[in-house]
């Protein structure tokens, strides 16, 4: 039985991956802002009050996981919203930075001395964060921050391969949750079901690769 950490669980892609990880017979730390019915009916540790970008909330992840050996760290919280050029916003874009960017970095940073030898860090991305990828502009802020993250992601892989822990850059997919008003092309959980076996073959050889759910490498 793994110990794993998992950020925004109380709903969509969290969620699932909350209730795979706990169907595995794993012990889950669900970390959110406030839990769910769904989140409650699951027999895993919820930890509230974490926003993700507040000193309060990174308190609170701290003092709760204080002692525990984590296994494998999931950084799954994120944000989108919706620049144009013509409406540029630069606060939702500061804010998609802290939520999608900065928040999973200080995370790790609080917690990688609890992740032992051949232990995981994931860190779930985008393709949109991809700039080779990028054929339709757009999405300023959620592109910036999603690549943002996957450089932070790079320099973890190599930071952290000396304490031989794996690094895991995962775009979850199109995925049928709140954050695109349930209009993608898999469902929350066949996405948590891809993620769990990218999870749990991910090793030190395959470190830093950034991965689609469906296991193709993606472009920088």
């Amino acid at each position: 039985m793994k110990n794993i950490v998992i950020t925004g669980a109380n709903r969509g892609i969290g969620l699932a991956l909350t209730t795979l990880f706990q169907q595995q017979g794993d012990n889950v730390y669900a970390l959110c802002r406030t839990s769910s019915e769904a989140l409650n009916a699951l027999k895993v540790n919820i930890i509230t009050g974490v926003d993700v970008v507040s000193p309060k909330g990174m308190s609170v992840i701290k003092d709760e996981l204080k002692g525990v050996t984590i296994d494998i760290l999931i950084c799954n919280a994120g944000i989108l919203r919706d620049e144009q050029l013509g409406n540029i916003n630069s606060d939702t874009i500061r804010e998609q930075f802290e939520v999608n960017a900065l928040a999973p970095l200080l995370i790790a940073e609080a917690l990688y001395q609890q992740i032992p030898a051949q232990g995981k860090v994931v860190m779930i991305t985008s393709r949109m964060g991809s700039i080779t990828d990028n054929t339709s502009g757009g999405r300023y802020g959620y592109r910036m921050s999603k690549a943002a993250l996957n450089a932070a992601a790079v320099s973890l892989t190599n930071d952290l391969t000396p304490h031989e822990i794996a690094v895991g850059i995962f775009h979850p997919g199109y995925v049928q949750t709140d954050m695109v008003n349930h209009s993608g092309d898999i469902s929350a959980n066949e996405c948590g079901q891809r993620l769990v076996t990218l999870i749990n073959q991910l090793s030190m050889k395959d470190s830093g690769v950034f991965r689609h759910s469906n296991g193709a490498i993606l472009p920088w």
